[in-house]
Parts: structure tokens; C-alpha cells; sequence
């Protein structure tokens, strides 16, 4: 917000040709503002308003061309429940569906504790179903909400806090001590607490945007919060060596005509470290399966259940470009010959769906993670020890992407060809396996003393 006392205000402009003929103008600083009128009396008092502001001696807004107490009584008037569903209008035509979701998450969190009373406050429960469900759900917002639903939004829209008392940072702390919490008033899981706060620096980053603070700063960066330690490495417990994983996919394909059909989908995970959403949106025409040698898979976009209620088209999968990508790009990822020779045989096997798609239920549908889960969990306990059971070892079937891209380190691949074919960027690639990594240097440390001590033995 730039303020200036620097003000012009011209003569009233007429403009026959237009629906709003009667326009207002005048200069702020070096920035030129105007407004229409249809009628002529609307225009005089509009210009009346702003001389007698300029008489006042008030300072003016560059960017708005707005007087200081109108960019005041504008900033009181804006509820923090008002502006954040103004956020939600925004952002909800490009959001992924999984996105929306994770919006209303957090604002359904944080809304609750940025009221200016808690008389009559709803039930929690109640007030948590109203917020995410129809207050943060824009697909509902033409629906017509039950009576205990309407009348709880009724109350946070009545007592909700102005946008503008956010500038305090003890407010602040409101929706950040909020946020670090679940309903049972336990401690929020670190990536959750983290995610949400993300979610409230981007709704405070808008009000800054259309000025709804006396300065242009996000109140977040005024207040100092320490975000939850997160675990955010892998675990070495939890990454299979390649002959684990032989054993486990065996046991995926002893489990009858569901778990050969889900072999290669968990072989997709490890030899080609792909995600679950790519493996399941997985189509023929994205596969080089030659007689011999490597292969590679095309990916080009993944499937992920999201509900019906976040989706456009009211189904409950969304399929969406690869993640951190633009919408046509795609990811090669080359396949050993063994792979190749394990997807040959499941398309003869099993042939496709009718849209060309590898894996799928057994009526034809997407596959749903509790179904993949049951038999990789049944895969587990057939195969592996009782203290591997009860350990990290490959406990998810996501671990076997990471099992898959720790291979590749510990082989030696360039971490820059490791990062393009798990769809990481290196940054990320270093900070998701630290772990790893630290043993692959250890190995190349021997190496190196290995060698230096070749050269240090006397000829």
C-alpha cells in the first residue's frame, strides 16, 4: 500500500455511448482511477465524496485510489469467513479435486477459532461437518444445507472475526494453535500441522493482495511459530532389498487370480518406481515392451479417489497430469528386461480395459487402494519373518517406490537420473533420501580407501 497526499480530481466526464455515461476521475500520485455512473447524480456524489476526503487532508492509495478511511472501513467490514470462501471461489476451478479437499481441511480448522464470541458456539462436530462439507465445498453452495447445518453457518458468519484483526499477531496464534491440533485436542500429525499452515499463509497472501491490511505485509511472517518436527526422510527399516521384493511380489501372485493380476501393478511401484495414481492410470499405448533388452513406460498422468463431492463431474476418481507437472508433459522411466518380460506376459494374461488401461478391478473399474492393500498385506505376512512383520520393511505398497529409487542410489546412478525418473526434483531427491544416501557414501568412501590403498602398496 503506497499512500500519497498527492491528489487530482478532474471535472466530471459524459460519455453518451456508454451504458454508464457519467464518470468520475481523478489521480493518485502518478496512477490514474476512474468510476461510472449511470446516472448523473451518482457520479456528482461519488466525486463529492472524494473532494471532501481530499479537504479532510486524508492520504489516498496508490493502487486502489481509495482514501484511508474507506480502505478502513473496507478492511472491518471483510470477515475472516467471508474472505476465506472468497479464497475457496478462487482457487477451486484449477485445484486438483484432493486439493479442494486438503483447502477445506485446514479452513475447517482454522475458522472455528477466529470468532469474536463463542456464545452459542455449535457443537464441534457440528460445526466441523458444516465447514468442510458445505461451507468449503463449492459444489454444494447451490445446494440447500439441513436446518442444523444452515444454522451453524449462520453463526460463523454472524461471529466471525473481521479480516483485519489478523494484523494482531496473538490472533495469529488463534489459528495456529488451532491448526496444531486434531478435534480430540491431541497433537496434529507434523506434515498435517505444516499443510495447514500453508493453506492459511496463501488465504492471508490474498488479503494482502486486495488489501484488506493497513500494510502490505502476510501477518504470518510477523509471528514466530516452530512447525512440527516431520519426518519427511525415508527409512532405511523400511526399504526391501531386491530379493525381498522378488519374495513379496511371489506372494502377491500366490494369492489366486486377484494377485497374479496385481503383480506387475506392484512391480510397476518397484522397477519403475512409479506412484500408486500412475500405476493405476497405466495404459498399453505408454508401454515399449520389446522382445529383448530394456523397456519403457510413458508416464503421462495419474488416478487418484478423491469423493464425489470435490470432483467436477461428480465421480469419485479424478485423473490428473503427473504431480508438479504441466498437463501434456510426460516422464520415460526405462524398465529392466525381467519387467518388460513380466508386463508381456500380464497383457496376454490379462489383456486391458476397454480404455486401454493395464490394471483394474475385477468388473473393470479403477483399483482402489483398501483392495491393493488387503493383498499386499497378505503378501507380507506369507513371506517375510515375524520381526519383519511387526518392523517398517516394505509395510505400505508406496514403499516399494521408495525400495525402487534406493536401488538405484545404492547402484550408483547419477542422483540428477535418479531424480527424473522417480518424477522428483533433486532438491527433493536429496531430502527424501538422506538416509540412503549417507550409506551410499560410505560405500564409495571404502571404495576410495579401497583404491588409495592399491596406490600406497609399495611396487
Amino acid at each position: 500500500m503506497a499512500l500519497t497526499y498527492d491528489i487530482r480530481v478532474y471535472s466530471l466526464e459524459v460519455r453518451k455511448d456508454r451504458p454508464k455515461p457519467f464518470r468520475v476521475r481523478w489521480l493518485v500520485g502518478e496512477r490514474k482511477h476512474s468510476k461510472s455512473y449511470k446516472l448523473k447524480v451518482q457520479a456528482d456524489g461519488r466525486r463529492s465524496e472524494i473532494m471532501a476526503a481530499v479537504r479532510r487532508g486524508e492520504q489516498f492509495d496508490e493502487d486502489t485510489g481509495l482514501p484511508v478511511s474507506e480502505l478502513r472501513a473496507k478492511q472491518s467490514s471483510i470477515t475472516w469467513y467471508d474472505h476465506s470462501r472468497a479464497y475457496i471461489d478462487r482457487k477451486w476451478p484449477q485445484a486438483p479435486s484432493k486439493s479442494r479437499k486438503n483447502y477445506a481441511d485446514a479452513l475447517a480448522t482454522i475458522t472455528p477459532a477466529l470468532v469474536k464470541s463463542k456464545v452459542g458456539m455449535p457443537d464441534a462436530t457440528l460445526l466441523r461437518r458444516a465447514l468442510y462439507g458445505w461451507a468449503y465445498n463449492r459444489n454444494r453452495w447451490d445446494q440447500t444445507p439441513p436446518p442444523d447445518i444452515a444454522q451453524a453457518l449462520r453463526w460463523v458468519a454472524k461471529h466471525s472475526m473481521p479480516v483485519s484483526a489478523l494484523e494482531d499477531p496473538a490472533t495469529v496464534r488463534l489459528a495456529l494453535d488451532a491448526l496444531s491440533l486434531k478435534m480430540d485436542g491431541k497433537t496434529a500429525a507434523p506434515r498435517t500441522a505444516k499443510r495447514k499452515r500453508a493453506c492459511l499463509s496463501d488465504v492471508l497472501g490474498l488479503a494482502v493482495e486486495e488489501h484488506l491490511f493497513t500494510v502490505p505485509v502476510n501477518p504470518l511472517t510477523t509471528v514466530k511459530w516452530t512447525a512440527p518436527k516431520a519426518v519427511e526422510e525415508v527409512d532405511p527399516e523400511s526399504v526391501a532389498n531386491p530379493r525381498q521384493v522378488r519374495s513379496l511380489l511371489a506372494g502377491v501372485r500366490e494369492q489366486g487370480t486377484r494377485g497374479q493380476h496385481l503383480e506387475a501393478f506392484f512391480g510397476c511401484l518397484y522397477y519403475a518406481a512409479m506412484r500408486p495414481a500412475e500405476a493405476a492410470a497405466l495404459r498399453s499405448t505408454q508401454c515399449h515392451l520389446p522382445d529383448k533388452g530394456w523397456g519403457t513406460l510413458t508416464l503421462r498422468q495419474g488416478v487418484v479417489r478423491a469423493g464425489r463431492n470435490w470432483t467436477d463431474d461428480g465421480t469419485a476418481h479424478e485423473t490428473r497430469q503427473l504431480k508438479a507437472r504441466a498437463v501434456k508433459d510426460s516422464r520415460p522411466v526405462p524398465i529392466p528386461p525381467h519387467f518388460v518380460r513380466m508386463l508381456r506376459e500380464h497383457l496376454d494374461t490379462h489383456g486391458t480395459a476397454p480404455d486401454g488401461r493395464l490394471f483394474r478391478t475385477a468388473r473393470g473399474g479403477l483399483l482402489q487402494e483398501t483392495g491393493y492393500g488387503e493383498v499386499w498385506a497378505r503378501a507380507r505376512e506369507s513371506v517375510l519373518t515375524e520381526a519383519e512383520i511387526v518392523s517398517l520393511l516394505a509395510r505400505r505398497p508406496y514403499d516399494l517406490r521408495h525400495a525402487g529409487v534406493s536401488f538405484w542410489l545404492s547402484s550408483g546412478v547419477d542422483p540428477m537420473e535418479c531424480a527424473r525418473r522417480a518424477g522428483h526434483s533433486i532438491a527433493v531427491l536429496l531430502k527424501v533420501y538422506a538416509k540412503v544416501l549417507d550409506r551410499t557414501r560410505e560405500q564409495a568412501n571404502n571404495r576410495i580407501d579401497a583404491a588409495l590403498r592399491e596406490w600406497n602398496e609399495p611396487e
